[in-house]
């Protein structure tokens, strides 16, 4: 039978560009699909001769055409930061919807199994402190995050349904704040901006007083977590991610300290619902996938601002 063939949709993204790697290493052949919206070739560079991976330009908001076998396919393709999904609020509904019902068929065409990345932002501004999979969220539906809460909430009822319809055999990581090398210093998430800020002696820009709360994964956790849930036979979500919970205030300071920047905090307001927890109950991922995180934040936040420091033309804002 030869190798395993694993597409990813949003294969040059932040998480999707170490998943492919993941891959690779595990013995795949990866087809990589970005439209390069806010992927980048930079994150895919060292992978072009790879004999066993391959890129292809494509929307896949569009119908995804792929010749041969396919094993997994694997939709990572979105934006995925407030920065982009506002600035593309139709592009992100469109993948999504369209993008996901494409990934959908191209699963069930070839008998794959499928998986999607969801979003711990499908549990809104959570009333349910921490959040587990069987928490319905407190999102608003009309308000500017909607695009993106919306799309990942009906990417995952569409998941369900050809599962349960079509028998696909589906896998739904609900993904928590996720950190790492190869993140855009420009994509508006909190640690990139924090480093930024830092790197350039720029004020830290806190929102509110910092008291909201945040768990952030190193990004070879989150694809340690990915990779056993893609072997495993769970076909309903699965919170990913840190249940260590931290006010953004204090990752302000750890920050400053790593960096020993000059740069003071500044307050500004709160943007519109802008959730005030996020902590997600990983007893599931525990229980059936044996994970847990295990790289400690000040730990990773080091090997991120190490990769920033070696890679100066990543930091272009």
């Amino acid at each position: 039978m030869g190798k395993k063939i694993a597409v990813i949709t949003g294969g040059a993204g932040f998480i999707g560009s170490h998943l492919c790697d993941k891959l690779l290493e595990e013995g795949f052949k990866v087809i990589c699909l970005d439209n390069l919206i806010t992927g980048k070739l930079d994150n895919i560079r060292h992978l072009r001769r790879v004999k066993d991976f391959e890129f292809k330009k494509h929307n896949v908001s569009k119908y995804i055409n792929i010749k041969g076998r396919v094993d997994f396919v694997l939709h990572f393709a979105s934006p995925a930061s407030p920065e982009d999904y506002l600035k593309f609020p139709i592009p992100t509904l469109k993948v999504g919807s369209l993008g996901t019902h494409n990934a959908l068929g191209l699963a069930k065409e070839r008998k794959a199994k499928f998986m999607l990345a969801s979003t711990s932002e499908v549990y809104g501004d959570p009333l349910v402190h921490p959040q587990p999979e069987s928490y319905w969220g407190n999102v608003n539906s009309i308000g500017v995050r909607g695009c993106y809460d919306e799309s990942k909430r009906f990417a995952e009822a569409i998941t369900m349904a050809y599962h349960r319809m079509h028998k696909i055999d589906t896998r739904i990581a609900r993904i928590f704040n996720t950190y790492g090398p190869r993140m855009r210093m420009n994509d508006g998430r909190v640690v990139p901006n924090f480093i930024y800020q830092a790197l350039y002696h720029k004020p830290l820009t806190v929102y509110g007083k910092g008291q909201q709360t945040r768990s952030f994964c190193y990004i070879g956790d989150l694809i340690d977590g990915l990779y056993r849930l893609m072997q495993s036979s769970l076909n309903e979500p699965v919170n990913l991610g840190n249940p260590v919970e931290f006010r953004i205030i204090e990752l302000a300071r750890l920050i400053r300290k790593l960096t020993s920047t000059p740069s003071r905090t500044v307050f500004c307001s709160l943007p519109e619902d802008d959730p005030r927890q996020r902590r997600p109950d990983i007893a599931r991922a525990r229980k059936y996938l044996k994970w847990q995180p295990k790289v400690k934040l000040e730990e990773g936040l080091q090997k991120t601002l190490e990769w920033f420091r070696n890679n100066p033309s990543r930091n272009n804002r």
